[in-house]
């Protein structure tokens, strides 16, 4: 398959993050690959939520190797963090819940053992400023990359791309938080995806690629549970393996966290590192 579209490169924007947590217990959820540039450079990192990070023993970054330029289908190459959550520079509020991990040492510790890592980083770029989440409609279609329910493709190691839409508008934040909501199936393993405003065939210029609207959005954390009649919660979305509450009944609306707040991580991230 040659990588010659947007949707083809966003197969290679996300990382399977595999974990075991402190009391054994196994998961899996979604991380992937984001650019920033400063005025130092462009600056790289793996992206993924603080509660899939913290208190986990070990875990493991899956990548697929490149050969000649190209993906290599199917030949993994996984990167093993032993003190996993200390790895993670988080994000500096503590009720946002992401956290970030810098690109280059994984990738020369891949180089160390014989392996490159095949990759498309998201840019920064393609974040929303406030004109253009001003510009966005109430209701717009959103995909997401992930690994649901740790499905994908074993063999090709592909994610699975899903579809939805906005459920609240971006322009506004939910509940006053820089967070807006999706109408789509988020299920555990999303943790971490990555979320588009991916529309192809609009007849008027957008952000970028002529007359396609195609922006980075945000990352999934969240999933409305109902507990019971007529209480709705939100609460992180687990991964995969982990049990969902008794009783609890996930109704496929997905909490959003808007795109800036993988920014600010990062320049926090760059402003401690020096």
């Amino acid at each position: 398959m040659e990588i010659n579209s947007i949707t083809k490169k966003l197969l290679f924007n996300t990382v399977r993050v595999d974990t075991v947590l402190e009391d054994g217990s196994e998961g899996s959820g979604t991380a992937f690959v984001f650019s920033h540039t400063t005025g130092s450079g462009v600056h790289t990192f793996v992206v993924t939520n603080r509660h899939l990070v913290e208190d986990v023993r070990s875990g493991g970054l899956v990548f697929t190797q490149k050969k000649h330029g190209q993906p290599a289908f199917g030949e993994r190459f996984q990167i093993n963090i032993n003190d996993f959550s200390h790895a993670w520079f988080l994000h500096p509020d503590p009720e946002v819940d992401i956290a970030v991990i810098p690109l280059r040492p994984l990738e020369q510790a891949a180089r160390d053992q014989g392996a490159e890592l095949y990759y498309h980083a998201i840019d920064s770029r393609l974040a929303p400023d406030a004109s253009i989440l001003r510009a966005l409609d109430a209701l717009e279609q959103v995909i997401f990359v992930g690994y649901p329910n740790g499905v994908w493709d074993q063999v090709n190691l592909m994610p699975i791309m899903r579809r939805g839409t906005t459920a609240t508008p971006m322009a506004l934040d939910f509940e006053g938080r820089q967070e807006f909501l999706i109408d789509a199936a988020v299920y555990p393993g999303s943790s971490g995806s990555p979320v588009f405003v991916y529309q192809p065939d609009i007849l008027r210029p957008s952000q970028s690629n002529g007359g396609m609207k195609f922006i980075f959005a945000g990352v999934i954390a969240a999933v409305f549970f109902r507990e019971e009649a007529n209480h709705l919660v939100p609460l992180p979305v687990p991964p995969n393996n982990q049990p969902i509450m008794m009783g609890s009944e996930m109704i496929d609306l997905g909490l959003v966290i808007k795109a800036d707040a993988v920014i600010v991580a990062i320049n926090a991230y760059l402003r401690e590192a020096g």
